[in-house]
């Protein structure tokens, strides 16, 4: 029996973006059984993937070295037989484990001091594959071998017991289509739509959806916020649910509204129609990958920036993005 183990990545989204290189994987193999090492926070999004047979949790914190813990880690997974090990984040440390684990084939990409830890190290083209989706699943390929296009979109699975057990939890039971508005975005103020417009949006649409507010709970207040501006228009979530139960509301839901954030990819994978806004950030390397999905940017001459926080202190790229040029987005992709 074959096995491989997968370094998964820390963020939410770009352990989504991994799903084709695991389907690749198996394409390859049919046989081999996929292991993913991944934070605690990460581990509901992989556990929806078919391709996945266990998650074993990385215990460490971002940036976070502790090199004897790491070692007897690495030694503890020696007696699972992986004989490969594929490391998706650049860092030196992420490599680290399957180096102590003795994984005869360490596949990655060169970074970070990192050439002796991985036995079998590609070198980035970021010309020849401007898309991470497509940097992971390139690892699938023997060395030298082209990335197999078309690559189909990263898919999550969903299961009706499972979001059935959310919605009684939370005391949902929606009379009228979901619209999901997936309020956060892990990586900064500058990714995030204002309260204010995300409010006027569900006044908008809440004659034909039912609003629910996702976010984990550092977005507890905004979803308050947008909850108290749109007049009891929109439910807040945030912080109500855990991953894998916010998963399930957004694979409940007929319609998505996302900021550049994990969820975002979420709602791609769950191949909801959905919205995607775009400020700091650029949909050029990591965009939604779903047929269903449009992104809406301003396109100003300052953005996208990459920024946390407007280095302008105007936020222009979203505070001059009205709810009325989103809904009229919405009404396009409704009717498309």
């Amino acid at each position: 029996m074959s096995k491989a183990l997968i370094i998964a990545p820390s963020w939410v989204g770009d352990a989504v973006m991994a799903q084709p290189l695991l389907r690749r994987l198996r394409e390859r193999n049919p046989e081999l059984v996929l292991d993913a090492f991944a934070p605690s926070w990460v581990a509901p999004v992989l556990e929806r993937m078919s391709e996945i047979h266990r998650v074993v949790i990385n215990p460490f914190a971002h940036g976070e070295l502790r090199l004897k813990v790491r070692w007897e880690m690495g030694r503890s997974l020696r007696r699972d037989g992986y004989q490969h090990a594929i490391v998706l984040p650049n860092s030196l440390k992420s490599a680290l484990l399957p180096f102590f684990a003795g994984i005869p084939l360490r596949t990655g990409y060169l970074g970070e001091m990192r050439y002796l830890l991985l036995n079998d190290a590609r070198r980035l083209d970021k010309q020849a594959l401007p898309l991470m989706v497509e940097r992971f699943a390139a690892l699938a390929e023997r060395p030298g071998e082209p990335l197999q296009r078309p690559l189909p979109n990263p898919h999550l699975s969903v299961d009706a017991a499972r979001q059935r057990e959310t919605l009684d939890k939370l005391g949902l039971s929606p009379a009228k289509p979901v619209a999901a508005f997936c309020v956060g975005a892990e990586y900064g103020a500058a990714k995030r739509w204002p309260a204010r417009h995300f409010a006027r949006l569900a006044q908008l649409l809440a004659g034909d959806y039912e609003i629910w507010l996702l976010g984990s709970a550092k977005d507890s207040a905004i979803g308050a916020e947008i909850e108290t501006l749109s007049a009891g228009a929109a439910t807040n979530l945030c912080g109500k649910t855990d991953l894998g139960e916010a998963v399930d509301l957004v694979g409940v839901s007929a319609l998505a509204i996302c900021n550049d954030s994990g969820l975002m990819h979420v709602a791609a994978a769950l191949d909801k129609p959905m919205i995607a806004l775009y400020g700091s950030s650029s949909p050029g390397f990591t965009p939604p990958l779903s047929d269903r999905a449009s992104v809406v940017t301003l396109k100003l001459p300052c953005s996208p920036c990459f920024k946390r926080v407007c280095p302008l202190g105007h936020l222009n790229c979203l505070e001059k993005l009205s709810a009325e040029q989103v809904l009229a987005e919405i009404g396009k992709i409704a009717t498309a």
